[in-house]
């Protein structure tokens, strides 16, 4: 039986990809995608996101969200992705009009109605921080809880210290790591270096495999691929959200991986959504040292499992399979 899953996505390129691998595989069951500010203003995201679902031949709803974050200023990454957020691609509208329902509401209802469900976030945490504190329960009730975001004692692609989709809205965030949700932090160093789809791989999804699928997924990308260069020294394309998705899909692609306390930090003037990582345990340890976190931590329980490392060569494995 397909496993089912929840996307919430900010879509943008890299968003339109992750949600064609699950689209796309037969072992996954999107029952809803709900869409909210980041990469791109709301009515953009979901207008990309719905054009994806019609891209892959499916019906899912897709919802709208939340179009700011919770405190702070609207902000969006247009120019990494383009001002349509698809690499200016500007394609046509999509047919299907916004699932009526609003995203939190959805949300709540879709995790109460299928206990164990995998929630996969690939944009700021908004939508999801909203349903928990209508329903807090639901964070018992999720199976698994795959985000693309922060950087786990890496630098940020959007300040020295963060990671954009933390850095967008990370009170959110904080709420999210705080509510018992069974996490697993993806941070976007593993998109990185030979993670990165090189000019090699490019040319074989567009030549080798050749399919208005793969060439969706490159063609998109064409921004981000020039931005990723000049900004990051990129060799090629980086693509976090999809990485995101390929450990969702199949858990295992993260070689290594384990469970920490982690904060976020929504006060420093030059760490605002930093994803602070407490590696060494630090913060569990008694004494006064810690009396400030106290309040904080539950004394510095574990609240996310962090990706540390990924098998390269089977993630990509993975997203070529989907997109023949």
């Amino acid at each position: 039986m397909p496993r089912k899953m929840i996307i919430d996505t900010d879509t943008a390129s890299d968003d339109a990809v992750a949600i064609l691998m699950a689209l796309q595989h037969p072992d996954i069951d999107v029952l809803a995608i709900t869409a909210v500010s980041g990469n791109v203003p709301l009515r953009q995201a979901s207008l990309n996101a719905r054009y994806t679902v019609e891209m892959c031949g499916k019906h899912t709803p897709v919802y709208d969200g939340a179009a700011a974050p919770l405190m702070r200023d609207v902000a969006h990454a247009t120019f990494f992705h383009g001002q349509d957020g698809m690499g200016n691609m500007h394609y046509p509208a999509p047919q299907a009009a916004p699932a009526p329902g609003h995203a939190v509401d959805v949300l709540i209802e879709t995790i109460k109605a299928n206990p164990g469900i995998i929630l996969v976030v690939l944009g700021p945490m908004t939508n999801v921080a909203l349903a928990l504190g209508k329903a807090p329960e639901i964070a018992g009730m999720v199976g698994r809880c795959v985000v693309m975001g922060g950087a786990a004692c890496v630098v940020g692609n959007i300040t020295p210290a963060a990671e954009f989709n933390i850095w967008c809205d990370p009170e959110a965030a904080r709420i999210c790591f705080r509510s018992g949700l069974p996490i697993e932090l993806v941070g976007w160093e593993h998109c990185r270096a030979a993670a990165n789809l090189t000019l090699d791989d490019i040319k074989h999804c567009k030549e080798q495999i050749g399919t208005p699928l793969a060439h969706f997924a490159i063609d998109c990308n064409t921004t981000a691929l020039q931005a990723g260069r000049e900004l990051f020294g990129e060799i090629g394309i980086a693509l976090p959200d999809p990485v995101t998705m390929a450990i969702a899909i199949d858990p295992t692609i993260a070689t290594r991986m384990s469970q920490h306390y982690v904060e976020i930090e929504c006060e420093g003037v030059y760490t605002r959504g930093m994803t602070v990582v407490d590696q060494l345990g630090v913060v569990a340890r008694p004494g006064d040292l810690n009396a400030l976190w106290q309040p904080l931590t539950r004394r510095g329980a574990p609240n996310a499992a962090v990706c540390w490392e990924i098998d390269i060569a089977r993630w990509k494995a993975l997203l070529f399979s989907l997109l023949g």
